[in-house]
């Protein structure tokens, strides 16, 4: 297992943003980068973007049928987990070349994220979940008994998401209530943002709240409009 990554921003800083993505998340990046610099008031960081080859697969915690169209989820994460631990060394080295790991995405990747707070011990210091695909069979079951490493959480969802005529993907709003009560009732440093819009509105914009909201602290706070 191999996936593409690639470097933006100063590698020197002292904060690293880690995002998953796809085609359409790098056609978008220096737009969500210049968002980032903009809400973060100018805040430093170096952002690595990973692409993955298959969305459904290589972000899924566990198999599940297709939701949407026909493919599959086919339930990879746990080996692209390992990949990241490999191939990002930074992840794991002590003492740690950055003072602050954020790891984030959207969509789907977003989930990848919340999953992988839990299943790492000391690697991501805040999750930055845009939109995250809680809906996922069964996710906000396992969340409830595990226990989330980051100390810091971003969610945030569109406000039509849930008015979708998929059962299945309908659930989002809830599950992302429930993910927040999860959360904060773990004694998680979580916010909950709602943005305007469908699932497929501004995901550069959404994705790049996130990130900043981990960079500039608890007194962040953005327009959702």
């Amino acid at each position: 297992m191999s996936f593409d990554i690639c470097t933006f921003g100063n590698p020197e800083a002292e904060t690293l943003l880690i995002q998953m993505a796809d085609d359409h998340d790098l056609g978008i990046i220096d737009s969500e980068i210049a968002h980032i610099r903009e809400l973060a008031h100018g805040q430093d960081f170096c952002l690595k973007t990973v692409k993955v080859r298959s969305w459904n697969t290589d972000l899924s915690p566990w198999p599940a049928p297709a939701v949407f169209g026909n493919e599959d989820f086919g339930g990879a994460a746990e080996g692209t987990l390992e990949y990241l631990l490999k191939a990002l060394p930074e992840l794991t080295a002590a003492p740690r070349p950055y003072k602050r790991i954020y790891l984030g995405g959207y969509s789907l990747a977003g989930l990848f994220a919340l999953w992988a707070g839990c299943r790492t011990e000391c690697c991501f210091d805040g999750i930055a979940a845009a939109s995250p695909s809680v809906w996922f069979p069964n996710f906000t079951d396992w969340l409830r008994e595990q226990e989330l490493k980051a100390d810091r959480v971003y969610l945030s969802l569109g406000d039509r998401e849930e008015r979708t005529r998929n059962p299945v993907m309908a659930r989002v709003g809830e599950a992302i209530r429930e993910t927040e009560a999860i959360l904060k009732s773990a004694g998680r440093d979580c916010v909950l943002e709602w943005n305007k819009g469908n699932h497929f509105k501004e995901p550069d914009v959404r994705t790049a709240k996130a990130f900043a909201w981990l960079l500039g602290g608890p007194q962040a706070s953005f327009s959702t409009s």
